[in-house]
């Protein structure tokens, strides 16, 4: 094969897993897909700028009023999915729980071997978004927020570390492994600009800074 034609082929094949890699995202990753890539610096700075500005109310919340942990296909229920996805070699028994394998938590870059040690974070806090739209949403779409796994929104992490955050946002709360809070804020932007939900002035701010180094 000439170089010519070896170097197109390459091209053609990075084209279509390009391809393929755009339709997981708005088609949802299986439970063994790579966690769905946020939007771009760029196009994140595009949605801040449209999104509400509003003071948060947090008014009648409870986190019963977001179904959470749905199942998603057979036996297995979204936080055994994202486990599945997030993890290396994960073994999983006939009730889908994770038996065996590696998951490294990108907040804090630790790993870790056994699934009990890690929480599913919905990294847009369900009472964050109660408090910035989701009051006023139908039971169904609030669990569509609570289990969306086409969204970055489920992230398998340190369990301490998932409570340490609890229902902060990016002004009060970041990832300590500072490479990640690019990925963190362009993930938050664009789920908040996904389900239409508003920002507070000092959220704004905070994602306005992190994102203007991305």
């Amino acid at each position: 094969m000439s170089k010519f034609y070896a170097r197109r082929r390459v091209s053609i094949l990075a084209a279509l897993a390009a391809l393929t890699a755009s339709v997981s995202l708005f088609n949802g990753p299986t439970a063994s897909a790579a966690l769905p890539t946020p939007v771009s610096a760029a196009t994140a700075r595009t949605y801040l700028a449209s999104l509400t500005v509003a003071t948060e109310d947090r008014t009648g919340y409870s986190r019963d009023l977001f179904n959470h942990w749905i199942t998603i296909s057979g036996t297995c229920n979204t936080r055994e999915t994202v486990l599945k996805r997030d993890g290396s070699n994960v073994v999983t028994d006939s009730a889908c729980a994770s038996t065996s394998g590696s998951w490294y938590s990108p907040y804090d870059g630790a790993t870790w071997t056994v699934a009990s040690d890690l929480d599913i974070d919905h990294l847009v806090p369900l009472a964050e978004a109660w408090d910035s739209g989701a009051d006023s949403w139908t039971s169904t779409q609030r669990q569509n927020f609570a289990n969306d796994l086409t969204r970055p929104q489920l992230i398998a992490v340190t369990d301490n570390v998932n409570q340490a955050k609890s229902d902060q946002d990016p002004a009060t709360w970041m990832p300590s492994v500072t490479s990640y809070r690019c990925t963190y804020v362009r993930a938050w932007v664009q789920v908040k600009y996904y389900y239409d939900l508003s920002v507070d002035s000092a959220e704004k701010s905070a994602l306005t800074n992190y994102l203007s180094s991305c």
